[in-house]
Formats: structure tokens, C-alpha cells, sequence
């Protein structure tokens, strides 16, 4: 592989970052839509009488609040305070529209809202002092507060909530095709990896495909970067225009005279935050790149960084990052490590750094640093990975033809065992993105590997466990887009047409396993198992007007 070396730079590096950041700054992303919320004030405080009792003094008087105590203890409320006692059961909705179910003494669950009365059939705004609070997830819905008896998180809570009036607007920040998606076919289920990464719970499963609800969202962007088809995309930036931004900035940076340039990922508001505090010791070799959240970067775009001429690919890592989007990162790490070591980079060169370690990271002199790469992405995931990789692996040596993964990588070869596999083609027909085909009329089940997500679905619906996934990365293109046989079989021909319509290990099996049934004791019924569909009700219907023809003599039997 070449590699630069470390040399004096022909201008500070300063001025090579500030030409590449001025030169990101210059370009224009692609829009999208917004999702839209209407606050009017009105507050539901609930939990337990002790926890409201304190709380309750502090609304202030600008809210329209309802009081819900889930527990016998005395609270002093007003005249015009609604005061319910009640169980709450379940909470949905969002900001301006969140519904609160209550259980009655008696039948389902009913709306709290409407038990209340008034003009509002939802809260607009709820603040939940429960310790164990209706809403489970890592990262709440916007207008809903959960303190979990954390003082400096309840205070944030009152000073925010008055803000929380009027109308809001955020991006829509996902974009979600259906048809390459991977997560269920035929009532199997496959892919859930967006399902396990979001932090809000936004995205539920609808069996086969999967469906977010765009107010829950809130942009973390680990499910497209988990997504392993591409299915789930970032919407703003998409994924073209975040190349684009990152390749157009490392450019103007070595135009300027910068050399071993660190493209650093950081959230726009903790990270950001964070990034200013310690600017001052900030190497001039960084490139801040500020995303509205780092999990929606993963390896599809820390490899592109790389092939467009960066030492270094990091995210900043702080503590409003979710558990879920770390874990997905680390994940996402993990997949990728082997593929660089492959192509000669250190693991390292693309990895997370806290706000302590930032002054370090200019400092790894003998890093690999690729020759720019010049290629476009089209928000294609799998087409974007195939043109970075394959860069990197134009300057390498040595490099092997494949190299294993870790389980769940999003890249591997189905193999099937041949001595079980009936070809009875059951793993094509849930195949998201036909890595696996069949050949027609011929017994023959084909794998495309360049195709091959690693979802699993081939493997929970073969009735013979006969599939096993391998994850791994295969280098070669025209070797990995080319279909290979997986298996296959001579074809069994209809005994009485001679058409071919099994395949023998089928009609051996099902000579077998039938054997013992009471419906198949006679030749006959067994020779019909070796028969066509056709030539099989054929010969059914024949016996039948055989039966037929023979005459009848009532009070007498016939021969």
C-alpha cells in the first residue's frame, strides 16, 4: 500500500482546516420533511401523592395542569386543580397528543382525558414522578419528563416544561424502503438489528417490514447505520450528501497544504459542547464534522473517510450517548476491524475518543493514508461499502481473499449441507435480496454472495437444517457478484410421463417417512408418490372408473 510520510507542512495546519471547513460550509444539503408538533400547555403530573405533594407548588401557574396520584397519600391541590386517583395502566402518543389510560374498577382501561373532561382529548405535556415510569426507553419522547427522583434532572424538568408551549418542528430524519428490507418474511422472522439499536423506541415490527413512528424519533441514527441492506437510511443529511460533504472538505484541505487529516464526528449538541471546552487543545489536523447524532455514522462511511484520503476516522463519545448506540457502534466496529487489518490500517484508525483523549489525536505519524478516492455514492449502503473497500484494496499487498467476521456482520456465504438439502426451494422464496435463487424447472438452488446480508432467514425456514451462515468479507468483486451453485440434484422423472417433477433425495424421503402411514400400505398408493401431479389424479380417477364399471347385484356379491 503507499503511504505518505510524516514531512513539514508547507502551511500551518490551521489554515488547511479553516479552507476545508469553509469550504463544507459552502455546500448545500438535500431537504427533507419535518414533523410537526402543537403544544397549548396542558400538564399531566402524576406518581405517587409524597413525590407530587413537593412538585405540585412548583408548576407554574402558565400550565394547565392535571394532577393523576397513583397512591392513597394525601395531596393539597386548589379548587381548580383536577385532582384523579387512579392506577395508570399505559401511555402513548407524543408532545401535544399523549394519551394516559387509567384502570377502572371495572372493564378496559379508559382514556384519563376524557374521564376529565373538557375540550382536550390528550396532555400535551407530561411529567411522570414515578420511580418506575410508564415510558421505558433510553431516550424519552419530547414533552414527556421522567426524573426517577434525580434532583438536577427534575430541576431541567421544571425550568423546560414552560418552554414547551406553541408549535415545534424537527426533521424527518429517516428515510425507509420496504422492499429490501430484511426483517421478516412469511411469518419467519429475520433482521432486527434497527429494532435492537433504537434508543427510543421508535421503530416496532410489523411482522414482515417494520414501521417508525416519526414523532418518537428523534434522529439517533443507529438504525440506519445498523441497517444491513440499506433499507433504513439517514434523511438529513442523507448518506450522499454526508460523502460528499467529507470528500469536497479532505480535498480543500490537501489543496491548502494539509497532510494526515483526522475526520472527527461529533454530536451537535453535547458533542459540540464538549468540542469547545478543550478547543484550545484541539489539533489543527482535526476536521470536525458535526452530525445531529454520531450513531447515524457507521462503516459505511467511516471506510469512505478512509479512501478519501483520511489517517483517521473517530466519533466523540459522551455521556448523553445512548447504550443502545453505543453498543451499536461497538458493533459496528467489531464488523470492520478484520476488513482493515486486511487492507494494512491499524483497528485504531477508526475508533471512538472521549473529550480528555482529543489532544491526542493527531499524533499517529505512522498511520496508512490512502490516495484520494474521487467515487460519488448514490445512498446506496451496500454499493457505497463495495467502492470504499475495493479503493483500499487497490493500494494494498497482500491481501487475502477473504477474511472472517464476527457473527452478525453484514457480509458471508450461506452453506448448505447437501447430504440433508431436499431442494425443496422453501430458502429462496424468504431471501430479501435473492442471494439465493433457484434455476427454474432445474433442481438447483444458486448463492450470490455479493447479495448475502446475513439475515438468517434461509436458516429459519429450512424444514432440514441444512443452512449455516459464515460471516465474512470476500474481496474479490467479480468473484463475489457472481452466482455459485449451492446444490444440486439430478432430477427425478414422473415414472409414468417421464417428466421431471422431484428431485430423488424428495421421493426418497417421502417413500420413507410414509412408509408406516395407514394410507400408504399398498403398492399402489406408494408407486403415486413416483408420479407427476397429473399422472397422479390420472390414475386415481382410473381406479375410481374401474370401480365403476364393475356391475352391481343386489342381495348377491360380485367377483
Amino acid at each position: 500500500m503507499a503511504e505518505q510520510t510524516l514531512h513539514a507542512l508547507p502551511v500551518p495546519a490551521a489554515v488547511a482546516r479553516d479552507a476545508a471547513l469553509t469550504a463544507v460550509a459552502q455546500l448545500d444539503a438535500e431537504a427533507t420533511g419535518v414533523v410537526e408538533y402543537r403544544s397549548a400547555g396542558s400538564l399531566l403530573l402524576l406518581g405517587p401523592g409524597a413525590a407530587i405533594a413537593d412538585v405540585l407548588p412548583r408548576i407554574p401557574a402558565s400550565l394547565d395542569c392535571t394532577v393523576l396520584v397513583s397512591d392513597g397519600a394525601p395531596v393539597d391541590a386548589t379548587d381548580e386543580t383536577v385532582l384523579v386517583r387512579a392506577q395508570p395502566v399505559s401511555l402513548t402518543g407524543h408532545l401535544g397528543r399523549f394519551d394516559v389510560r387509567i384502570q377502572r374498577q371495572q372493564g378496559e382501561p379508559m382514556s384519563l382525558a376524557e374521564l376529565v373532561g373538557g375540550e382536550a382529548q390528550f396532555f400535551d405535556l407530561v411529567l411522570d414522578l414515578h420511580a418506575d415510569p410508564l415510558v421505558h426507553v433510553e431516550t424519552l419522547p419530547f414533552g414527556y419528563y421522567a426524573p426517577r427522583a434525580d434532583a438536577a434532572v427534575l430541576e431541567r424538568a421544571l425550568a423546560e416544561l414552560p418552554e414547551m408551549t406553541g408549535d415545534f418542528e424537527k426533521p424527518r430524519y429517516f428515510n425507509y424502503n420496504p422492499d429490501i428490507c430484511a426483517h421478516g418474511d412469511s411469518g419467519l422472522n429475520g433482521c432486527t438489528r434497527c429494532l435492537d439499536a433504537c434508543p427510543t423506541g421508535a421503530i416496532v415490527s410489523l411482522g414482515e417490514r417494520v414501521e417508525v413512528d416519526p414523532y418518537w424519533c428523534q434522529g439517533g441514527g443507529s438504525c440506519a447505520s445498523a441497517c444491513p441492506t440499506g433499507a433504513m437510511i439517514y434523511g438529513y443529511p442523507t448518506p450522499r450528501d454526508q460523502l460528499h460533504r467529507i470528500r469536497i472538505m479532505l480535498e480543500a484541505y490537501r489543496d491548502a497544504g494539509g497532510d494526515r487529516p483526522v475526520v472527527l464526528f461529533v454530536d451537535e449538541d453535547a458533542g459540540m459542547q464538549a468540542l469547545t471546552e478543550v478547543s484550545g487543545s484541539l489539533p489543527d489536523t482535526v476536521l470536525p464534522v458535526p452530525v445531529a447524532e454520531v450513531g447515524a455514522v457507521g462503516m459505511d462511511t467511516w471506510l469512505s473517510s478512509l479512501a478519501y484520503g483520511a489517517a483517521r476516522v473517530a466519533w466523540l463519545e459522551t455521556s448523553e450517548l445512548a447504550p443502545s448506540v453505543d453498543r451499536e457502534l461497538a458493533d459496528q466496529k467489531r464488523f470492520v476491524e478484520p476488513i482493515l487489518e486486511a487492507l494494512g490500517y491499524h483497528a485504531e484508525q477508526v475508533a471512538p475518543v472521549s473529550a480528555t483523549s482529543l489532544a491526542a489525536l493527531g499524533m499517529d505519524a505512522g498511520a496508512t493514508v490512502a490516495e484520494a478516492a474521487r467515487f460519488d455514492t448514490f445512498n446506496d449502503k451496500r454499493g457505497t461499502l463495495r467502492l470504499a473497500i475495493d479503493h483500499l484494496r487497490e493500494q494494498a499487498v497482500d491481501v487475502p481473499d477473504t477474511v472472517a467476521l464476527v457473527g452478525g456482520a453484514p457480509f458471508g456465504q450461506v452453506l448448505v449441507d447437501a447430504d440433508a438439502c431436499t431442494l425443496c426451494m422453501a430458502c429462496p422464496q424468504v431471501c430479501p435480496t435473492n442471494a439465493l435463487s433457484d434455476a427454474g424447472d432445474k433442481p438447483q438452488l444458486n448463492f450470490t454472495e455479493d447479495l448475502c446480508v446475513q439475515c438468517g432467514l434461509c436458516q429459519t425456514a429450512c424444514p432440514e437444517d441444512a443452512i449455516t451462515l459464515e460471516a465474512r468479507y470476500l474481496f474479490d468483486w467479480e468473484v463475489r457478484r457472481k452466482p455459485r451453485v449451492a446444490n444440486e440434484e439430478e432430477p427425478f422423472n414422473c415414472i409414468v410421463c417421464g417428466t421431471p417433477f422431484a428431485t430423488r433425495s424428495v421421493i426418497e424421503r417421502m417413500t420413507e417417512r410414509l412408509g408406516d402411514h395407514h394410507m400408504f400400505q399398498s403398492e399402489e398408493s406408494l408407486r403415486r408418490l413416483k408420479m407427476c401431479g397429473d399422472c397422479r389424479v390420472t390414475d386415481l380417477f382410473s381406479e375410481g372408473m374401474e370401480d365403476v364399471r364393475k356391475p352391481t347385484v343386489y342381495g348377491m356379491k360380485t367377483s
